[in-house]
């Protein structure tokens, strides 16, 4: 290789955050941090990559095409983390397990998926979110719901829906459907990707009758307020989908609650792309954006298989997303400018250092010259460097 003509690359689906970037990202993380405490939840932080039997234990095979895998010197199979769901179960089965529950946790880290790359999807990306683990029925929900509202609303946003579903109401018409499981994952496939003319295809091939047909067809378009979630009650007959309808209602009553009912809208046809759901699932939108900004549900098997049978509900929220909605909405996240730059003449640098730890024990941001200089050179640097004052010792 010529090293003359070498230009270092980074890897496929990364991105370096640049100052500007950095800070933005930080703010963001630190309101998120305060906003999850403020509702008692407690910071976790686990391995950036795990074996990848506790990755599969968690979630399924499903999830191998999405991972990075690399090995150990003993030859075993790690993963980097592609969520943070499996790995927080696994901690609260091992590390929490005489802890009295529901047991709050929250996490602020980076995440690693294949992915296809584009903007405000990479194969390295950053989440903030919150678990709930050991608390059964609609109260833990909604507020897994009120908080993910809470979030995108401290992160500067206004103009976002969050569409809420029910991976009962599915499971139920797929039951009595007479699909075979391989039927009933292509179709659930199709409703993920929102193909539906790829969903149609399918039960044309599947030998149901037209009205079952025509219900699944309709799944993907239940989308509105509580007006639809009666009209739904009255198309479904079995009562594992009836159930989870009424799951709706006792959630979408807390959220009134919470007074953030207006953030919520009805999609029966989210069922998010993990198969670990089994129960409410929501994804949040907001208009520019083709992919959610945040995602979550109820996943009450995932701790069994770790030996500890308990429920548990979360969500997960992109930061970059986050950032690229707002950019893209016109909404500035305040950066902290530069305060103070500090220059010195020749034989002044002892005060100038005495100057430069005055103004950062009063909290300000001040940079020091590392060589001495004029004065007109010291304002030329402290222009172009963005900074708001010069202080110049001679």
């Amino acid at each position: 290789m010529n090293r003359s003509n070498f230009v270092p690359q980074i890897p496929y689906g990364t991105k370096d955050l640049l100052p500007r970037e950095a800070k933005q990202k930080r703010i963001v993380e630190g309101a998120l941090a305060e906003l999850f405490s403020c509702w008692g939840y407690d910071e976790v932080v686990t391995p950036t990559f795990e074996y990848m039997e506790t990755m599969t234990l968690g979630t399924g095979n499903a999830i191998h095409e999405h991972v990075f895998k690399f090995f150990d010197k003993n030859n075993r199979t790690l993963a980097l983390r592609p969520d943070m769901t499996t790995p927080i179960a696994r901690v609260a089965a091992t590390r929490f397990k005489e802890r009295p529950l529901p047991l709050r946790l929250f996490y602020l880290t980076n995440v690693f998926r294949h992915e296809q790359a584009q903007a405000g999807r990479q194969c390295e990306f950053y989440q903030a979110g919150i678990e709930l683990l050991g608390a059964p029925g609609p109260a833990a929900d909604a507020e897994i719901i009120a908080i993910a509202v809470e979030a995108m609303l401290e992160a500067g946003l206004t103009n976002f829906q969050i569409g809420l579903g029910q991976v009962a109401f599915i499971n139920g018409i797929m039951a009595e459907s007479g699909l075979n499981l391989l039927e009933q994952q292509k179709v659930k496939y199709a409703m993920v990707n929102r193909d539906l003319v790829g969903l149609g295809e399918i039960l044309a091939e599947s030998g149901l009758s037209q009205p079952a047909q025509e219900l699944l067809r309709q799944i993907p378009l239940l989308h509105g307020r509580e007006d639809m979630l009666k009209e739904a009650y009255h198309l479904v007959n079995n009562a594992t989908s009836r159930a989870a309808l009424d799951n709706l209602a006792d959630i979408y009553k807390l959220l009134k609650d919470y007074g953030v009912e207006q953030y919520v809208n009805f999609d029966l046809g989210i069922i998010r792309d993990l198969d670990y759901y089994t129960g409410m699932v929501f994804e949040g939108y907001t208009p520019g954006l083709g992919f959610p900004l945040c995602g979550g549900g109820r996943y009450d098997t995932m701790l069994e298989s770790f030996g500890v049978a308990n429920p548990a509900t979360g969500f997960a929220l992109g930061i970059e997303r986050i950032l690229l909605a707002l950019e893209r909405q016109g909404i500035g996240v305040s950066v902290q400018g530069k305060d103070v730059y500090i220059a010195w003449a020749e034989e002044k640098l002892t005060d100038a250092i005495k100057a430069a730890k005055d103004y950062r024990k009063a909290g300000r941001r001040a940079e020091l010259a590392l060589e001495a200089s004029s004065k007109g050179a010291a304002q030329a640097a402290a222009k172009e460097q963005g900074y708001e004052e010069l202080i110049y010792i001679e």
